[in-house]
């Protein structure tokens, strides 16, 4: 996570010193994102293209999108261990860093040099192997490995992604900040990220990201139900900060009555014994 500069300004220079300090994180989100996509679209033409070497290897939709999962939980454990990209916290996507703004750990101005490399990282990425693999991966059904609603429509998918932004999110603070878990906090993302390909990927074609989203979208020219996942992973993250702070907020309480009512007992107890002392004394 990012070193927080506090300059005691506003504006520019708490910007300039936020950028002077943190670039190499903001090179990190972008670096995250971008491998992030690449293997998205190498992996989503390799398996969905009929043109593939690979296509005929998995005769059915199930299987390859069950290996498509399998790849993009490695890819994302891959981002969140690589010393290339863990420094920065891993976010690559802009739900997570408006949540981690939301939540005081970061200032404002680091929160959107980030959004702006995720951005600008995915969408490099996306064009890079759009020159390096061609119609494979620029044809239907493919198209840059797009996030569309699935058969079920734009309901289902703006339902589903609304979820997974949540369940991920929540998970995410639960987990990191609990003493025994915090350490299995990114093997748990990674995991839900292939939960999410396989489950969701169907439904809503797993966006979850808006930087993701717009990577794939832009070179395609494909912005079917767009605002469904440049909103929706937001609202679900950010509806789980306030769940995680609601909860916080309850544990902190009831610390506190319990504090209170050994502190009364405590006093009750020392006070019953100076009256027996009492009692002694005086016959």
């Amino acid at each position: 996570m990012p070193i927080k500069i506090i300059t005691g300004s506003r504006g520019y220079v708490q910007m300039k010193a936020a950028f002077k300090m943190n670039w190499p994180h903001y090179l990190q989100e972008a670096l995250g994102l971008g491998i992030f996509m690449a293997s998205a679209c190498f992996f989503s033409a390799m398996l969905f293209s009929e043109r593939s070497s690979w296509y005929h290897f998995f005769p059915d939709f199930m299987a390859r999108n069950f290996f498509m999962g399998l790849m993009m939980g490695l890819t994302a454990l891959f981002i969140f261990y690589s010393p290339w990209t863990s420094p920065s916290g891993s976010q690559i996507n802009p739900a997570v860093t408006l949540t981690f703004l939301r939540l005081d750990k970061m200032c404002r101005y680091d929160a959107m040099f980030f959004i702006i490399f995720q951005f600008i990282g995915g969408t490099v990425a996306v064009y890079l192997m759009r020159t390096l693999m061609g119609n494979i991966l620029t044809d239907a059904p493919v198209s840059s490995a797009v996030t569309v609603p699935g058969k079920t429509g734009i309901m289902w998918a703006l339902i589903t992604e609304f979820i997974i932004a949540f369940i991920t999110m929540t998970m995410v603070l639960l987990t990191a900040n609990h003493r025994k878990l915090k350490k299995y906090t990114r093997i748990f993302a990674g995991c839900l990220v292939c939960t999410w390909v396989i489950v969701a990927g169907p439904i809503s074609g797993f966006g979850m990201n808006p930087a993701r989203t717009f990577a794939s979208a832009l070179p395609a020219h494909v912005w079917t139900a767009s605002w469904i996942y440049m909103i929706i992973p937001v609202a679900g993250m950010l509806s789980a900060a306030e769940f995680y702070l609601l909860v916080k907020k309850k544990k902190w309480n009831t610390g506190l009555k319990v504090v209170h009512r050994q502190y009364e007992i405590n006093n009750n107890d020392q006070l019953q014994q100076h009256e027996t002392g009492l009692k002694i004394i005086t016959g």
